[in-house]
């Protein structure tokens, strides 16, 4: 039989393995694109991503006969930070070969790490927060690849559900066509007049980015999803470090902000799929993907783009006026869409049971592109699973 050896992480030779081993490890596979190392450092490291000050944590890495072939990290959430209805104990960035063993050697850890800060009942995948990518892909292997959408083989799930995990939650993601002639007709919200001076759609104020619209974004991101499974606060300074990066990606006329009356009531990002320029990279930037990057970023006409972002007021959900508000904003993304030449757009994560967002989504012919699902184990007082 083969020797399976854990390795906590520690040490930079360890975290770049850690980063990079899902392109390792899948490379090939229908449905599989990888991720640029350098966005992977930003999401995992300490010192880039602020939310880990808001957690303790520890990643491992698998070793069968000295080649690496999985991956797994755990983290707890500090006194005083709890998850609407989800364990405070998670886990997140499960990766592995096909082989069972290897699967539970590596959440044993995992369990046992979280065992040891007291967890009873465990949550995920969560790499690193539902704020950042979520979920396990247990439907949509080979849809088109999506940036900051996981992606993972069709046998992970069957190994975990095979040692106790079963769901809890199952995140949708929509696509939607979009054709040019979406630019020909009126819009079906914002031109009626009911709304027609009340509802005004304005663009996200990049000179303000970090002064003035982070502030906004947190207000309106964490009031509105403050009762959803799973919630969490996205804390200003990690607004501020996803600002950095949008900076760089992000086209203007990609980030909306709805005012109602005046006063900010919604927002919504989305981001070009990026995938489509670096699928010949390999995950690597330096030294010579770099120029190649912005070069393509100033060239190329992208086919999909995903939001990323948004956040609307929790006074104005589940009414005639929140959904007005919704249906204007995700109209006017797919016109921006349309005028830069988009052919789709993709929306998720949707919880399964937010029936007040899947309901506009759909009614603006949005169709279920992938499944991502959250699991749920509990664990006895040893830290066994139970």
């Amino acid at each position: 039989m083969a020797r399976i050896d854990i390795v906590p992480v520690a040490g930079l030779s360890h975290f770049l393995t850690f980063c990079k081993l899902p392109r390792l490890l899948y490379k090939g596979a229908p449905g599989f694109a990888a991720p640029l190392d350098l966005e992977r450092w930003t999401l995992f490291a300490h010192f880039l991503n602020p939310h880990y000050k808001l957690v303790e944590d520890q990643k491992f890495l698998a070793r069968r006969d000295g080649e690496w072939v999985g991956r797994i990290s755990a983290h707890v959430y500090k006194d005083g930070i709890t998850p609407v209805g989800a364990s405070p104990a998670q886990f997140g960035a499960l990766d592995a070969v096909d082989d069972p063993a290897v699967v539970r050697a590596l959440t044993e850890a995992a369990e046992g790490w979280l065992a040891e800060k007291g967890a009873t009942r465990i949550n995920g995948p969560f790499s690193p927060t539902i704020n950042g990518e979520c979920g396990m892909l247990v439907e949509g292997f080979e849809a088109t690849p999506m940036i900051f959408m996981p992606w993972h083989p069709p046998y992970l799930s069957r190994h975990l559900e095979a040692l106790g995990y079963g769901k809890a939650k199952d995140l949708l993601s929509y696509r939607f066509a979009i054709d040019e002639a979406l630019l020909n007709e009126k819009p079906r919200i914002t031109s009626r007049k009911e709304w027609r001076d009340r509802l005004t759609l304005r663009p996200l104020d990049m000179a303000k980015l970090k002064t003035a619209e982070t502030a906004l974004m947190e207000e309106l991101f964490n009031d509105g999803w403050s009762e959803n499974w799973g919630f969490v606060p996205f804390t200003k300074a990690e607004f501020d470090s996803t600002a950095d990066a949008l900076k760089l990606v992000m086209p203007p006329e990609f980030g909306v902000v709805a005012e109602l009356d005046g006063k900010p009531q919604s927002f919504v990002i989305a981001l070009p799929n990026l995938f489509e320029i670096v699928s010949d990279f390999d995950g690597r930037l330096f030294p010579f993907g770099l120029p190649k990057l912005i070069s393509r970023m100033r060239n190329h006409k992208f086919d999909a783009a995903r939001i990323v972002l948004l956040g609307t007021r929790k006074a104005l959900q589940n009414s005639a006026t929140g959904g007005a508000v919704l249906l204007g904003m995700i109209e006017e993304m797919r016109r921006r869409g349309a005028s830069a030449s988009l052919r789709n757009l993709e929306a998720g994560w949707v919880l399964e049971d937010n029936i007040a967002m899947r309901r506009p989504i759909e009614m603006f012919g949005g169709q279920i592109d992938k499944i991502h699902r959250i699991y749920e184990k509990r664990l006895d007082s040893s830290g066994a699973s139970s």
